[in-house]
């Protein structure tokens, strides 16, 4: 079984040929699943915020923890900045 077979595709690459600001992070998990860590920064820089940020709002919702909502806007913002530094580097390179 290759999970590379279940990836799904980018729908706004195929209808319009433009990469979106999520391309490249199933791939960059995939990358970071088999311990490639540099290779996952390169293909999605926010892959080491936004699983940070997924888990503390899990775990702030689910669980009932008492996370500091500080971290997570923080935490937030950084994914956000990173993900739109990354999008804007895609159509410049």
């Amino acid at each position: 079984m290759n999970l590379e077979d279940y990836m799904l595709p980018c729908l706004n690459k195929q209808l319009l040929g433009v990469d979106c600001p999520g391309c490249g992070m199933q791939r960059a998990l995939h990358l970071l699943l088999h311990g490639e860590f540099v290779a996952a920064f390169q293909m999605y820089p926010a892959i080491y915020t936004i699983l940070p940020l997924f888990a503390l709002v899990i775990g702030n919702k689910v669980f009932n923890l008492n996370i500091n909502q500080r971290l997570i806007i923080i935490l937030g913002i950084a994914t956000v900045a990173l993900i739109l530094i990354n999008y804007i580097t895609k159509f410049i390179n």
